[in-house]
């Protein structure tokens, strides 16, 4: 900056950077510490407004995940942090590349722990950020968010934190900040022929080879090239025990379903092939204690991955960490193509019956592809019926299903509302359990002050269903809190401004997922369903 010349504060250059960055939409609940940031904020930016921090973020990760580029959230000090924990989980297992921004009290009061000190501000939100930091002075602030910006979205991606006292707003950016906003950071991770020669040569040799696939694989091109290796090869298709996000078109005659996220569930199914792929996925997320063997005695397991962390933790197989895409693209290219006859397309049951104003899960789920569009966006977060909706809905394009990559509830309904926000030309439809709905209920009035036109889909049990087939599971005898009867979920979503109804009949629901697929505005529809285990 020349002598004479106006200054530019750390606000400013922050801004500038943002937008540099195309990240232009804010999702945060402001309290104190934040006003001097988002005072006079520009006007090319949007501020999407949470009623509470664990929505905020459930927004910002289904937004992230859907654009495939980071979000920028603002949370409010330590208390803000803290309540949105819960919801940072999921964004950390699904590798999501989220900004997290936090408003600490002004440098001179926080060692004497002043009121909204954020103490220790670093360490909170570990270990689910890639990094997190207090930028040591003002003029580092602009510096500390572009370092943010680019760890979050270098592979594997993921959520980054940083906290920053609210005087530095005003403060000069100095001259660090003046080349910030040019920077570009890229990486190129494309394996080598000889990395990737034993596994051209275990799967061109393989008898029975099965590819399981998992996140990592849901942006176009990687989700194209896994279909052209799978029909190479002929080789049956899994994905990845409670995968947050879809890499395989579910109507492909390959497709069988979601894996079971136990050891000996997984190593049951894989008892007739001799080579197992994994791409794109850990290896693997277990869920419910049933051990046994982790595979067969004669299975081998590769593993590519673009996660290094995944690839050191698992108890099996060999490794390549690499660009997910590159990799699926160079295997295919050199695999010889298989000589066996493709997978026969598996059987799906019909649905049970139900009777009387009660649905079978099902059932809702057939007639919700039925009514759908193709290229309908799906986030589930009904946890005990996730089997039966893979089973019975079409997902054929990149981008189409959503999932707590945790298991933490709360993500469903705020992410419905980020994943539709950052799809206006596809039709977002939240699948949520009504023990899960309330965890996120907030999330309804954003929807409906943003006018959102996501439909809402509440299947409503009564119960924590996941949580009662765990406790028949475990031998849990008389477990209390397991019930939670006596919600009107419409009542609920009148009261925050979204149109609402209840349903009893397949057909009653025909009409009105209809109506609300074509509506301008967010809809909910509460149906009252069986109970069914989700193993």
């Amino acid at each position: 900056m020349q002598k004479g010349e106006p200054m530019t504060t750390v606000k400013q250059a922050s801004y500038e950077l943002l937008r540099a960055n195309g990240i232009t939409t804010i999702f945060g609940n402001p309290g104190s510490n934040e006003l001097p940031f988002l005072g006079a904020m520009p006007e090319d930016f949007r501020y999407i407004l949470g009623l509470h921090e664990g929505v905020v973020m459930g927004m910002a990760d289904g937004f992230a995940q859907a654009t495939g580029k980071a979000a920028f959230v603002n949370l409010h000090a330590a208390s803000g942090t803290g309540n949105a924990m819960g919801a940072l989980t999921n964004a950390w297992y699904s590798h999501t590349p989220l900004v997290i921004s936090a408003g600490q009290q002004v440098r001179p009061s926080i060692g004497m722990e002043s009121m909204l000190s954020n103490v220790d501000a670093t360490t909170l939100p570990r270990p689910l950020v890639k990094a997190s930091s207090e930028p040591a002075c003002a003029e580092d602030v602009p510096r500390s968010l572009s370092h943010a910006i680019h760890i979050a979205t270098q592979d594997p991606k993921g959520p980054v934190y940083i906290s920053v006292p609210y005087d530095d707003w005003d403060a000069d950016a100095g001259e660090v900040s003046v080349n910030l906003a040019g920077r570009s950071v890229q990486a190129a991770g494309t394996p080598s022929r000889q990395q990737l020669e034993p596994f051209i040569g275990a799967l061109a040799s393989a008898a029975n080879p099965v590819l399981v696939l998992g996140p990592d694989v849901d942006a176009a091109r990687a989700n194209h090239q896994a279909v052209a290796l799978a029909d190479k090869l002929k080789m049956p298709v899994w994905v990845a025990p409670s995968a947050p996000r879809c890499p395989f078109p579910t109507t492909h005659p390959s497709f069988r379903g979601v894996l079971p996220a136990s050891i000996s569930g997984i190593s049951a199914l894989f008892k007739e092939h001799d080579v197992v792929l994994v791409v794109g996925a850990p290896v693997f997320r277990y869920h419910q204690f049933e051990p046994g063997e982790f595979l067969p005695a004669e299975t081998t397991l590769l593993h590519i991955t673009g996660d290094p962390g995944e690839a050191a933790r698992a108890p099996m197989g060999a490794a390549l960490v690499a660009d997910v895409s590159e990799a699926l693209q160079a295997l295919t290219e050199g695999v010889p193509e298989s000589d066996r006859p493709l997978p026969a397309a598996r059987i799906v049951a019909p649905p049970p019956r139900a009777g009387g104003t009660v649905l079978a899960p099902e059932a809702v789920f057939e007639l919700i592809n039925e009514v759908a569009p193709r290229d309908a966006v799906y986030v589930n977060e009904a946890t005990s019926t996730v089997g039966a909706l893979w089973d019975r809905l079409d997902m054929t394009h990149p981008g189409s299903y959503y999932f707590p990559a945790s298991g933490g509830l709360g993500f469903g309904m705020p992410a419905a509302v980020g994943v539709q926000l950052a799809n206006p030309n596809r039709r977002v439809i939240g699948i949520i359990g009504d023990g899960s709905a309330n965890y996120g209920i907030t999330a309804l009035w954003t929807a409906a002050q943003e006018k959102i036109p996501v439909v809402f889909v509440i299947l409503n049990n009564g119960t924590y269903g996941a949580l009662q087939a765990f406790a028949t599971k475990l031998k849990a005898e008389n477990v209390p809190g397991l019930s939670v009867p006596g919600i009107d979920f419409c009542a609920l979503a009148n009261g925050y401004g979204v149109q609402a109804a209840k349903v009893t009949e397949l057909n009653d629901l025909k009409q009105k997922l209809t109506t609300a697929l074509e509506a301008e505005e967010p809809t909910l529809i509460e149906i009252m369903t069986t109970t069914i285990s989700p193993f």
